[in-house]
């Protein structure tokens, strides 16, 4: 058990976590040429394409420092926002952590939000200046950032570069070295964390976990303590390229299970296995319950789909936890699912894996938020309003709360001036400034949650021209002047397009849908009208004019009374069609 290490990478999006553990794999020997790619650890087809990890991704390597064989158990973890929980699952299985920073871009917000994730769960921080070998990179002045922000000594900086494997040699030294072994008594009844799970459809669910106490055998009868259901390990082994089956799996290192479990509901991330005979008094302290951030609805094409759907989401869910979904129904879209994501790359990505993994063509609707409305009659007690059309009479409404966020933006000096009037209009409101160099500023704004979910971070880049980085974390529920905004097509409401808005917005909003609407809505024999409105007060209106045909075409002169005679006959027709 000494000569065990658990450790994780941990940074910014696109600061080289996936080539660095590219090149660990390379020293140790962990692959053959044969088996030798770019991004290897990243085996979704999504994140090959993207250049992005969006799942954790864990595997095993055996590496001689001086002389003595260690077992080096890797978690390579996702860099944006949107999967910060996968970062924090692979933490809870760790001792320490590589703290990769971009020699050029130096520290960014997504950096410090991870570091300190880390450090909460007292992980060994071991940070790593990547990429020293760009030619804008600026290793001293990233170095004393570094130092500024951890606290430690210039020496402890490990300089590198993953694409020439600059360095690689003094990064496994560091973890041999710095990172503590593992704790935990053999001796004691099993007790073993889930950090993950995933679905084989020719093998079941597939469950990744670390053995705390004890030691997990093939043949032995465990059991899971939050279901409280007993399995029976048909097969564990560790993690390598490809999964090695072993007899047993000791105290401190990590591995796999396969009991045949098929349903994806059996099994939790953060729940205790532990052996079915003499099982652990100390259930593990699991992750905390993942919060969604943005909803959105997601209903099949063809409503005979839905229930391919359901099957489809809850295989989804299992290899990523922080999806949420209930059954919904719309008036316009059938049956489908209210489904909670963390941020608008995780609902992309989403919708992009039921298409390629499931083969489900699916419809999306407007993402939007969760509100708490509280009635005049009960002021205490909050209604959830998901959907607007859960809304409750808004003359029986006391008041509207809306999830707020702290945001932290860190940019170039230059950049402050459009950055911050880009988050005024986003309803923010400017908390802390720091200047962290005389070139790079951290600005730290309350803002709604609502505003962040459609272009916020796609005009923030383009504001900064690409350098600002962009981290948040929730700060709960605020009062705020929200209406309703229904769209009406033809004097009908159509709920599927109804929208919660702050009222400052609601006009430009609404006069942008009814713009787009005309847009996209064919010409009919009849006018159309485009409305939106605030209960009975309509606020935008446009209308589909009409198509007509040319009665008067035949009439060559005489009198004009003629030609009005024919118009006024089509416009009686027209007038019918409309009812």
């Amino acid at each position: 058990m000494n000569n065990i290490r658990n450790f994780c990478i941990i940074a910014h999006i696109d600061h080289g976590k996936s080539t660095l553990a590219d090149r660990l794999l390379d020293a140790t020997g962990s692959v053959t040429a044969r088996e030798k790619q770019e991004q290897l650890l990243d085996s979704m087809d999504l994140e090959r394409e993207r250049g992005i990890t969006i799942k954790s991704h864990a595997i095993q390597m055996d590496y001689v420092h001086n002389g003595e064989p260690y077992i080096l158990n890797l978690i390579d973890t996702p860099g944006h926002v949107d999967f910060s929980y996968e970062v924090s699952r692979s933490i809870a299985a760790c001792e320490g952590a590589l703290l990769i920073v971009d020699a050029a871009q130096s520290i960014q917000a997504q950096t410090i939000s991870n570091l300190y994730l880390a450090l909460e769960n007292d992980l060994e921080i071991i940070p790593v200046l990547n990429k020293v070998d760009l030619p804008s990179a600026n290793p001293e002045e990233v170095t004393d950032d570094i130092v500024d922000l951890l606290g430690c000594k210039h020496e402890d900086v490990i300089p590198a570069s993953a694409k020439t494997g600059l360095g690689i040699q003094e990064i496994l030294n560091a973890i041999i070295e710095r990172i503590p072994p593992p704790k935990g008594v053999v001796d004691e009844p099993l007790q073993a964390l889930i950090f993950d799970s995933v679905y084989n459809p020719f093998r079941g669910v597939e469950t990744y976990f670390r053995v705390l106490n004890g030691q997990i055998t093939k043949g032995q009868n465990i059991k899971f303590m939050a279901t409280g259901k007993t399995y029976f390990a048909d097969e564990v082994g560790t993690l390598n390229l490809k999964q090695t089956p072993k007899k047993v799996i000791k105290t401190g290192d990590v591995g796999y299970l396969i009991t045949g479990i098929k349903e994806a509901k059996e099994v939790k991330v953060g729940d205790t296995i532990t052996d079915a005979k003499t099982p652990t008094t100390n259930m593990i302290e699991g992750f905390e319950d993942v919060k969604p951030m943005v909803f959105a609805g997601i209903y099949p094409v063809d409503t005979e789909d839905y229930e391919d759907l359901r099957s489809s989401m809850e295989k989804l869910q299992l290899n990523d936890a922080s999806l949420v979904f209930v059954p919904e129904s719309s008036a316009a879209l059938g049956f489908g699912f209210r489904c909670g994501f963390l941020g608008m790359l995780h609902l992309e990505i989403i919708q992009e894996r039921l298409e390629r993994e499931f083969d489900m063509t699916v419809i999306t609707t407007v993402p939007n938020v969760s509100y708490h409305a509280y009635t005049i009659k009960n002021r205490e007690t909050p209604i959830l309003v998901n959907n607007p059309s859960d809304l409750p009479d808004p003359s029986g409404i006391d008041r509207v709360e809306e999830p707020f966020i702290k945001a932290s933006i860190i940019t170039k000096a230059d950049f402050v001036g459009p950055v911050m009037s880009l988050c005024i209009e986003k309803r923010g409101q400017i908390t802390n400034q720091t200047y962290l160099t005389p070139e790079r500023v951290e600005l730290s704004f309350d803002m709604p949650l609502a505003e962040i979910v459609f272009d916020f971070y796609d005009r923030l880049k383009t504001v900064s021209k690409g350098y600002a980085s962009f981290d948040y974390t929730p700060i709960g529920m605020r009062a705020s002047h929200l209406v309703k905004v229904d769209v009406l097509l033809n004097a009908n409401v159509v709920d599927a397009l109804s929208a919660l808005l702050h009222r400052d917005n609601a006009y430009d909003i609404g006069k942008r849908i009814c713009e787009k609407l005309k847009e996209l809505i064919p010409r009919q024999q009849f006018d159309i009208p485009i409305q939106a409105a605030i209960g009975a007060k309509v606020i935008a209106r446009e209308t589909v004019k009409a198509l007509r045909k040319d009665v008067t075409a035949k009439c060559y002169g005489g009198d004009i009374s003629r030609k009005r005679k024919l118009l006024e006959k089509q416009k009686k027709v027209k007038s019918v069609c409309a009812r």
